[in-house]
């Protein structure tokens, strides 16, 4: 059943507000930049989700002396639903990345299926390193084994989770926190 933002804010709790998120991103930074001194790493966005997410740590990056390719990708797995699915790539990145050294930005490693493909296509691509910046990493033992984010800002339940980049029924990308869905909303939906 199809339910609205609304609905979804009223039957959420609060996981992360802003403040806590932006310290999170802030904190990264800085390991980022240690790692990838002396180059100009690909910055993939991981669309649609991680652009907020991506934003911010790009500008954080940035004011911390170190340069960045931008590009984009977009690999999904929900398409609105709250389970994932086949892996459809919507748009690969433009840039080479053979000889490249590599960070994707990405708002969630939940399980770490999408993750691990775009990983692989990479290495597939010639990049020479490639590592995952995610805002939250959710806590369980379900992970694609090797799959993890090298830098990462927050954990979060395990639980539906929405807010700075993720959907709810493709709704709230834009909130600036981070809520997890009761589980009796989770039963109704």
């Amino acid at each position: 059943m199809a339910r609205d933002l609304a609905w979804a804010l009223a039957n959420s709790d609060l996981i992360h507000d802003r403040g806590t998120l932006d310290r999170a991103i802030a904190a990264m930074a800085p390991a980022v930049v240690q790692d990838f001194a002396g180059s100009v790493p690909v910055f993939l966005t991981v669309m649609h989700g991680g652009l907020p997410f991506a934003g911010r740590l790009a500008m954080e990056i940035g004011a911390l002396g170190l340069d960045l390719a931008f590009d984009y990708l977009h690999a999904t797995r929900y398409r609105g639903e709250t389970s994932g699915g086949t892996l459809t790539w919507k748009h690969r990145p433009a840039t080479p990345l053979r000889g490249r050294r590599v960070l994707l930005a990405d708002d969630i490693l939940d399980e770490g299926h999408t993750l691990d493909a775009i990983v692989r296509w990479c290495r597939e691509e010639g990049a020479e390193d490639v590592r995952i910046a995610a805002l939250a990493v959710k806590r369980h033992d379900r992970c694609v084994p090797g799959v993890r984010a090298d830098y990462a800002g927050v954990d979060v339940p395990d639980r539906y989770v929405f807010g700075y980049g993720m959907d709810f029924q493709e709704q709230g990308r834009a909130l600036p926190e981070i809520r997890a869905l009761t589980d009796e909303a989770l039963r109704a939906l």
